[in-house]
């Protein structure tokens, strides 16, 4: 069964333009070291699911549409000494830390802002907009999603 979600990185660090200059437009979403987001990625995410992609900090908002186009798999950055998101404790018999491969789809010509989804009663239970959410990978509802792809084609 198909799932939607939301991932999120900020445009100075990794932006929807970063992942459509990647080779094949894929990337490893790597680094990602919070527990729920790694269970998300590593217990929930299959191949095909629908992965909206949203810059924060600076013009927060949906920008773009990716896919899921691996299983989950150890996330290599977690034993490079010289990645900043290593992680000692890890150890390569029993990772800690899990990625999935997402696939560029579309970048929208007109990015949704945090404010017009706020402004939607609709969408007024989505993760995103709950209160102290700061997951970096979260679900999305099926009826969330398509009401906001209604509001790209809009």
């Amino acid at each position: 069964m198909l799932q939607y979600w939301l991932v999120k990185s900020e445009a100075n660090c990794y932006s929807i333009d970063d992942l459509i200059k990647e080779p094949n437009q894929t990337t490893a979403w790597s680094g990602v070291r919070n527990y729920q987001a790694r269970n998300f990625m590593r217990d929930m995410m299959k191949i095909g699911d629908q992965v909206f992609f949203y810059h924060s900090v600076t013009n927060p908002g949906i920008v773009g549409l990716a896919e899921v186009c691996s299983k989950a798999y150890p996330d290599p950055t977690q034993w490079d000494m010289n990645d900043p998101h290593c992680d000692p404790k890890s150890q390569p018999d029993n990772p800690r830390w899990y990625l999935v491969d997402l696939k560029f789809v579309d970048k929208f010509k007109t990015p949704i802002s945090l404010s017009i989804l706020r402004s939607y009663s609709e969408l007024s239970g989505m993760e995103l907009l709950k209160k102290g959410s700061r997951l970096s990978v979260m679900p999305v509802q099926k009826n969330e999603f398509e009401f906001i792809l209604k509001l790209i084609t809009s």
